[in-house]
């Protein structure tokens, strides 16, 4: 079965990829099948926000369509960015978000710096059958940028399980712990549960 990501972003998609594949899922970006839609992400929660761009992209599609809404959520910041954090400080750039990020941790010290990225994977089918999941990854925020893989926060977010920062981290060592693994292995069994082909 093909999936359509509701999303334009490559990095999701290598990662939805990889994970969904071994239920035999192929997973393409909108613009593979033709659709450029952007969804206004009205929700409060992750979920909400996932559920609303899955849906969207199946409309348009008439194909079964999967979105992740992600986001960090730092305690000493009282869980913001959340779900603004693709839009933190009205920013279009990962470097400027992160930036951001930093200067309103200034002071804060290293053991209050808690924080975790949590995504939450929604699938609408035109049938309208819909599987969610969701999945977290505690870390820490740290001082300065480490590494250059991945995208957004992945330069500060400080993973113990990992001792490095998700950007320091290879993919399969980034999936294996993080936010959008986890949500996506909940995914995997909450698809096999629900008996879809």
């Amino acid at each position: 079965m093909k999936l359509v990501l509701a999303s334009k972003n490559p990095h999701k998609l290598l990662e939805m990829q990889t994970i969904l594949g071994q239920l035999g899922l192929e997973v393409v970006l909108e613009r593979d099948v033709g659709v450029d839609v952007d969804v206004e992400e009205t929700g409060t929660t992750f979920e909400e926000n996932a559920l609303l761009k899955a849906r969207a992209v199946m409309e348009a599609s008439g194909m079964a369509a999967i979105a992740d809404d992600s986001g960090l959520m730092v305690d000493a910041l009282n869980g913001a960015p959340g779900v603004y954090s693709a839009r933190y400080g009205g920013l279009d750039s990962d470097s400027a978000r992160t930036a951001l990020l930093l200067h309103n941790l200034e002071g804060v010290p290293e053991e209050r710096r808690t924080a975790r990225f949590v995504s939450a994977i929604a699938c609408v089918l035109p049938d309208g059958r819909v599987v969610t999941a969701r999945g977290v990854c505690e870390g820490r925020i740290l001082f300065e940028t480490r590494g250059s893989n991945g995208f957004g926060y992945d330069p500060v977010f400080y993973v113990p399980q990992l001792g490095k920062t998700f950007a320091e981290a290879g993919g399969s060592e980034k999936n294996a712990v993080s936010h959008r693994g986890n949500a996506l292995k909940e995914f995997l069994h909450a698809w096999k549960e629900a008996g879809i082909c």
